[in-house]
């Protein structure tokens, strides 16, 4: 133990003011190497799967957050297209009752009655706001129907394509009158007693003729479709297309105006009787 301690001072002397265990040191650390790696590989191997699984997670929790950032971005940009959409359909009704002379009530859709032989919907304008029976409505294109039954904030309107509807129109082209009347299709019209040499053509544009009293004239209906002869009947059969969105409109207007007296036969084409006649005296 002397003789090995005397020995490793002596190296370390040596070594200190002359280097020459530089090359023996050199030679051992190849030797050593091999065994240092292997005894840290356990620990570097650990912090190898610490590192793979936590950069895993934290990948998987940022792909879970960035979908549904992107779930949250796309509803608000179709919420953006909607608002869009019905921004310009305000824009357009805003043109529309620029042109119209009358007091205007905007109003909104709020149901549809589902009843396939009726074409009736709900407005959230009441009697409280002004609304009352017989109201014409209209979209930004054109004449959509009228108020059937006002309540106090609510109120129930016919469309004009209701088989129970009838609405007094004119061509624009030449003046001719007809009555249009409901057909259950959202796309379609049809008009009455029109005689066979009736001066009508495809494309002319229908307009109130104001002769219901309760329409004010001008305002445009629809768009003649289809003509049809037959030679045993004297009337002409014609359809046509209403020009306003009756399936999309979701905003209406409300032409106010004073109520007008209860007649039946105003939209309705039914008949009313006739008052008797006072006998002579």
């Amino acid at each position: 133990m002397v003789v090995l301690s005397l020995a490793s001072i002596t190296m370390m002397t040596v070594d200190h003011r002359q280097h020459h265990m530089d090359d023996v040191r050199d030679a051992l650390s190849y030797v050593a190497s091999p065994i240092l790696y292997l005894v840290g590989l356990p620990g570097l191997t650990g912090d190898w799967l610490s590192e793979a699984l936590s950069t895993r997670h934290m990948l998987e929790r940022e792909n879970t957050a960035l979908k549904a950032q992107q779930l949250l971005l796309e509803s608000k940009l179709l919420k953006l297209d909607a608002l869009e959409a019905e921004n310009s359909r305000l824009r357009a009704l805003f043109d529309s009752s620029a042109q119209i002379d009358q007091r205007l009530l905007i109003s909104e859709l709020i149901s549809v009655d589902m009843e396939p032989f009726s074409r009736q919907i709900v407005l959230n304008k009441g009697s409280s706001q002004g609304v009352h029976d017989g109201q014409p409505i209209l979209d930004a294109y054109g004449v959509m129907g009228q108020v059937v039954r006002a309540a106090p904030f609510s109120s129930t309107a016919m469309l004009i394509t209701d088989p129970n509807h009838a609405l007094p129109v004119e061509v624009n082209r030449n003046g001719l009158r007809s009555v249009a009347r409901g057909t259950t299709d959202p796309s379609r019209l049809e008009l009455f007693h029109l005689p066979g040499n009736a001066d009508i053509e495809r494309g002319d544009l229908l307009v109130t003729s104001g002769l219901d009293g309760r329409f004010p004239p001008g305002y445009p209906v629809a768009y003649v479709t289809r003509i049809e002869k037959q030679a045993d009947n004297p009337f002409m059969i014609v359809s046509a297309e209403p020009t306003a969105h009756l399936e999309n409109s979701r905003v209406v207007l409300l032409v106010m105006s004073d109520p007008a007296p209860a007649d039946p036969s105003a939209s309705t084409g039914t008949p009313t009787a006739e008052p008797a006649k006072e006998k002579a005296p």
